[in-house]
């Protein structure tokens, strides 16, 4: 007789599962990192995770497609919650470092992800498919100073936070102040706006 799967117990072992991945590809590389790496991690079988997910690429797939999401969505919903255009940049800026661990973590597998689909056409059509979500959160900022030359504005801002993105990965002793500070002071720039630092 076949076992009846609880729907809400399969997704919340599905995201317990993902997270587990998460890690270990944070940990081990994208590149490096095996099912039975990601089992260790989640304490459970391989079979469970084959179960779950099909193969190792399938679980990669699910692990990129939700903290990508993840991030997207909290991004949106910050931004959407502030009420005056300086208070959604800066919850933008927020959201894009978020904390030392996060941040460290979060881009670290964004770029080894992104490093892996230059040479799979499948992940990169869920590469492109984040950026096409991060640029309609971008565009909401850029037409805080109007609809004219907005996509261009998005690209820029795009453009301000992966640089720093990098760069804080490569930073042995990263301020995260600093870093939202000079986020805050390209985008402003980008915007348009006057400096409050200055």
């Amino acid at each position: 007789m076949a076992r009846k799967v609880n729907p809400i117990q399969d997704r919340l072992r599905r995201a317990a599962l993902e997270k587990a991945a998460y890690l270990a590809i944070y940990e081990r590389g994208y590149a490096g990192v095996t099912l039975a790496d990601i089992a260790a991690h989640a304490g459970v079988s391989r079979g469970t995770l084959v179960y779950h997910f099909g193969s190792r690429a399938g679980l990669l797939a699910a692990v990129m497609r939700r903290f990508s999401r993840t991030i997207a969505v909290a991004t949106r919903r910050a931004v959407r919650l502030s009420d005056t255009p300086e208070g959604k940049l800066r919850a933008y800026v927020d959201n894009q470092f978020y904390g030392l661990v996060n941040t460290r973590r979060f881009y670290t597998v964004s770029l080894d992800f992104l490093a892996a689909a230059t040479r799979d056409a499948d992940l990169m059509t869920m590469q492109r498919a984040f950026l096409a979500e991060s640029l309609a959160v971008d565009l909401e900022l850029a037409r805080l100073t109007g609809r004219v030359g907005a996509e261009g504005r998005a690209r820029l801002l795009r453009a301000i936070v992966e640089g720093l993105s990098v760069r804080f990965l490569a930073d042995p002793e990263p301020d995260l102040a600093v870093y939202r500070a000079d986020c805050m002071t390209g985008l402003r720039a980008v915007l348009g706006w006057p400096d409050d630092a200055a």
